[in-house]
């Protein structure tokens, strides 16, 4: 089938080695029909709810997402379009913090990394505005965020370790994100230095 597409890969231990857990894409490029480009299958995050459902979320220029089933190697119902994302362009992720799920992306190109906010993974969701800026030497931006040891991360890339710039020689970043008290995020500072080490 023609476009991109989305596996499943397994393993026992997060470092390997993976197997492909279906022998056949769990996404292809003809179940997708909000874009109307050929690549708009990729970039994809799972998360899994507090009642233990899984979720999918992927997408370039249209934002899909499904539930799993149980085996996470199985659609669990329909792909649908998640609306609400401004000049939504790649690269979600999804992650739960008191209460509320934040759906962060890649917005523009160059890109930046934007935010919405929802009491439920199928929505609606409320755009919020942007979480950083252009990122050095690089035309894209992708993000992860995670809390660890009572602090919260914002993970992205940039190209700062290329001298002239590069969209395809990505450096890691790590900076502290941080909440407001009604649950919207701070704008993310960019640092050269990063995080301290975790105790």
């Amino acid at each position: 089938i023609p476009g991109k597409a989305i596996g499943v890969a397994v393993a026992d231990n997060p470092t390997g080695p993976f197997k492909d857990a279906r022998g056949s894409a769990l996404i292809t490029n003809d179940m997708t029909k909000a874009a109307a480009i050929s690549w708009d299958d990729i970039d994809p995050t799972v998360i899994i709810d507090k009642k233990g459902q899984a979720y999918l979320f992927w997408g370039n220029t249209a934002c899909y997402y499904a539930k799993l089933k149980p085996n996470m190697t199985e659609l669990d119902g329909p792909i649908q379009t998640v609306s609400g994302l401004p000049r939504f362009t790649e690269a979600p992720w999804v992650h739960e913090h008191n209460g509320w799920y934040y759906l962060s992306f890649a917005t523009e190109f160059p890109e930046k990394i934007a935010y919405a906010m929802s009491r439920s993974l199928d929505g609606p969701w409320e755009y919020k505005g942007l979480l950083n800026e252009l990122a050095g030497n690089s035309n894209t931006n992708h993000q992860s965020i995670i809390d660890f040891k009572d602090k919260s991360y914002f993970i992205y890339h940039n190209g700062g370790m290329n001298e002239r710039g590069s969209s395809y020689r990505r450096s890691v970043c790590i900076d502290y994100l941080y909440y407001n008290k009604d649950g919207t995020l701070k704008r993310v500072q960019m640092t050269t230095e990063g995080v301290q080490a975790a105790k």
